[in-house]
């Protein structure tokens, strides 16, 4: 199997029963596979295959985020062994338990649901993110998982560096968002934990629309929650997999699912932070998510991606920069 050499998995976990495994599917930077021995079931990570940035896909980090917030008693994946010797499979891994649940990837899944049910499933999303940020990072042992103070600043330079580390062809307007969004940088309050890649098809949902698990942790941090937030609203209004016509639907499109003043409201009230004004966030987080998805496109040119639909990642780029220009003029 590509990306993972099951015959040394199992010899390095002493297992007698032969592993079979196969990979999911949506992912778009680290590799995620389903592993059993015919009666345990994991779930394994590891780091892209080729051209791996700097402190990018760190799977110490990811390991320890998921023992911290899964000890607290946050929906997250409890994780069960962190290898970081790259002659095991090729790349540092760790293995963490299976949940149940159901992932949300595509539009036809949510009508299914109906509108009471996509309501539902929508603010239980916010909630878990408030939940998220309600709790005390050096409470659970994160007090030094990142530095809060200038992390707005940091991250307008640390995502222009990704952009110059990814570049394989030009793209419009990107340039002048940075410098836009460079000029007034919020200065954010209070540190929490902050996932950064929080959206709804990173998460396993149960059979009553809870959040049985929060995934896919590669970005955690401690930083400014409103990141977490702005981008949430990007995604919202990201198109998923195409419907049943093969027409691209955003989730906020879906008949049911709150609108993006409504998710803030329910933030607000369960977070007790201020969320009247996100624009400068909203215009980062499509900035940063142009990004990451020009970074996975440039793997995709390079012949380094596992799996399909890697092929019209490249084209949500330009979207999202002028979205994030429209935030910044107020929209």
């Amino acid at each position: 199997m590509k990306g993972l050499d099951l015959e040394h998995l199992q010899a390095y976990l002493g297992s007698t029963r032969p592993l079979t495994g196969s990979m999911f599917a949506g992912g778009r930077s680290n590799l995620t596979y389903a592993i059993t021995d015919g009666e345990q079931r994991w779930v394994l990570r590891r780091p892209p295959l080729g051209h791996v940035l700097p402190t990018a896909h760190d799977m110490t980090r990811e390991h320890r985020v998921l023992e911290a917030l899964s000890k607290a008693g946050f929906p997250a994946p409890r994780p069960v062994l962190l290898c970081t010797d790259t002659e095991v499979i090729g790349a540092p891994f760790y293995l963490m338990e299976h949940v149940d649940g159901t992932i949300y990837r595509d539009v036809s899944q949510l009508e299914h649901l109906g509108p009471e049910s996509m309501r539902a499933l929508s603010l239980s999303l916010v909630d878990t993110l408030a939940d998220l940020h309600a709790l005390d990072p050096a409470a659970i042992g994160l007090a030094d998982f990142g530095r809060p103070e200038g992390f707005n600043q940091r991250q307008v330079r640390r995502w222009k560096k990704q952009l110059d580390a990814s570049r394989s062809r030009e793209v419009a307007g990107i340039e002048e968002l940075h410098a836009r969004l460079a000029v007034h940088i919020p200065d954010g309050g209070p540190g929490t934990v902050v996932h950064g890649d929080f959206r709804l098809d990173n998460v396993l949902i149960g059979e009553q629309l809870q959040v049985n698990a929060v995934l896919d942790w590669e970005m955690s941090t401690l930083g400014d929650p409103l990141s977490d937030v702005a981008l949430m609203f990007v995604y919202a209004d990201l198109p998923l997999n195409p419907g049943a016509d093969g027409t691209p639907t955003a989730p906020l499109r879906v008949p049911g699912h709150p609108s993006l003043a409504e998710l803030g409201t329910r933030y607000a009230e369960r977070s007790r932070r201020d969320v009247s004004d996100l624009h400068w966030y909203v215009g980062f987080a499509a900035f940063k998510l142009a990004v990451i998805l020009e970074g996975v496109h440039y793997r995709y040119v390079q012949g380094q991606t596992v799996g399909a639909g890697f092929e019209t990642i490249g084209a949500m780029v330009g979207p999202l920069v002028m979205r994030g220009h429209e935030a910044l003029e107020g929209h």
